[in-house]
């Protein structure tokens, strides 16, 4: 279905964020290891998280949802996973794919993986490569590319692994099929990635340990087999979701918008760092750490003359699903925003990078593109807008481009709603609720 975003006038009022997608696919995956109960509130019930549930409940755990809004997950056990009987679809999503690959690499088990028409296009050999160095054998279609069937370790190896690329969820399926391996797996990575496994791990129990290299890079260590135990876990609401309202509020004169408890994870962060260096008032108020994770609401005010930055290239693993509604807050802003180090884009949902390119021209916006490079020019005022914009199934340029049409002269239209509900179902209604004028 094709939705049509109008410019907005006034945009105020508190809204929940959905939970954390990143946190909330790591949630399921252990709970579903643990032999105790794991009770999960706040769990983001988007496509993407309800995939990896039904293949962890496929391999053995029983997982579900309670009346009360909480979901339960009784685990199998470390090393007791079965082997699904029929194929595992991940739908849209790539953290799926390639955390579960980790999980199934570390067990005797066997499983067939697939997913939809942009999944399948997406590359898995920067996991295949680790773990078949862990006893796993894998076979994938040209290209390191989904369908893959998996063979899991019968006893899988510990292994020491640098990441040629940063990548948090190389890094995280790594470490978990260093779970059930025998030995001290290590991970280097020379540019920090999230670190969601990290502290969810340790929130379950695992022995994970930190250390700075003298090279600058970090090496994370996972002792293993290890057993996890069964905890509660409070998913905070997702950061990068927050970022579509905030980047909304701080291009609308008068707006003020409160998001409660959403994560502020440094790692996950920078796209609030960007905004503020370019002018935005947006401030993180209550702060607090729960369950490893650093949380806060976040206030953003609108009324500010962005100004064009030069973003920091290791800045850009903190925000790399954030340069699509960055590049419409670029768009809005007073002079050039040089984005570099970005090729990371071109393998997401779509490629991504061309994606923006493509739209950000479609409303009228000047720009350069190079092979990991975003140049955009913006001259103070709102772009034309005008356009109808091709999603090639990608959620994030669905909503940046929503968030275009709210502030451009002309409506913006994107052409396919449904690939939004992978991250953040409720999108419409909520933003609505805040004032937008976004309707078929």
């Amino acid at each position: 279905m094709k939705l049509t975003s109008h410019k907005t006038r006034s945009f105020s009022g508190a809204a929940r964020i959905p939970g954390d997608k990143s946190m909330s696919h790591r949630a399921l995956m252990l709970g579903g290891l643990c032999r105790e109960e794991t009770i999960i509130s706040g769990l983001l019930e988007g496509e993407d998280v309800l995939r990896t549930a039904e293949a962890m409940r496929a391999m053995g755990a029983k997982i579900g949802r309670g009346d009360d809004g909480l979901w339960r997950c009784f685990g199998t056990g470390m090393g007791r996973l079965k082997s699904p009987s029929h194929i595992l679809d991940m739908g849209n999503s790539g953290t799926s794919a390639r955390l579960l690959s980790g999980l199934i690499a570390g067990h005797n088990i066997t499983a067939t993986m697939t997913g939809d028409a942009s999944l399948v296009k997406r590359p898995m050999k920067r996991v295949i490569e680790p773990l078949t160095l862990m006893g796993a054998c894998i076979e994938a279609q040209e290209g390191g590319r989904l369908p893959m069937t998996i063979v899991g370790a019968e006893k899988a190896k510990a292994i020491e692994y640098r990441l040629p690329v940063a990548s948090a969820q190389v890094k995280s399926a790594i470490l978990l099929a260093g779970l059930n391996a025998r030995g001290v797996t290590t991970v280097i990575e020379n540019k920090p990635t999230r670190d969601h496994s990290e502290n969810m791990l340790r929130h379950f129990g695992a022995k994970v340990t930190v250390e700075d290299l003298p090279d600058g890079a970090q090496a994370i260590r996972i002792d293993g087999p290890q057993e996890l135990m069964g905890c509660a876990v409070d998913v905070p609401a997702d950061p990068s979701s927050a970022a579509f309202p905030a980047v909304a509020a701080a291009l609308i004169a008068g707006a003020e918008i409160r998001l409660p408890h959403v994560g502020v994870n440094p790692r996950r962060a920078g796209i609030y760092e960007t905004l503020r260096d370019m002018g935005a008032d947006i401030a993180f108020k209550n702060e607090r750490v729960e369950a490893g994770e650093r949380v806060a609401d976040i206030v953003v005010r609108g009324g500010n003359m962005l100004r064009g930055v030069d973003v920091p290239p290791a800045r850009v693993p903190s925000m790399i699903d954030e340069f699509p509604v960055l590049a419409v807050a670029a768009a809005c802003a007073r002079g050039p925003t040089r984005m570099t180090g970005l090729a990371e884009l071109r393998v997401k949902e779509s490629d991504r990078l061309k994606m923006i390119a493509d739209g950000l021209a479609a409303c009228g916006v000047r720009l350069e593109m190079g092979d990991d490079s975003l140049t955009v020019h913006g001259d103070g005022r709102p772009p034309r807008g005008g356009a109808l914009i091709h999603t090639a199934l990608d959620h994030r340029i669905a909503m940046s481009f929503l968030v275009m049409g709210m502030i451009a002269e002309e409506p913006v239209s994107i052409d396919d709603v449904s690939p939004i509900n992978t991250s953040f179902p409720g999108f419409t209604v909520l933003m609505n609720g805040l004032g937008a004028d976004i309707r078929p």
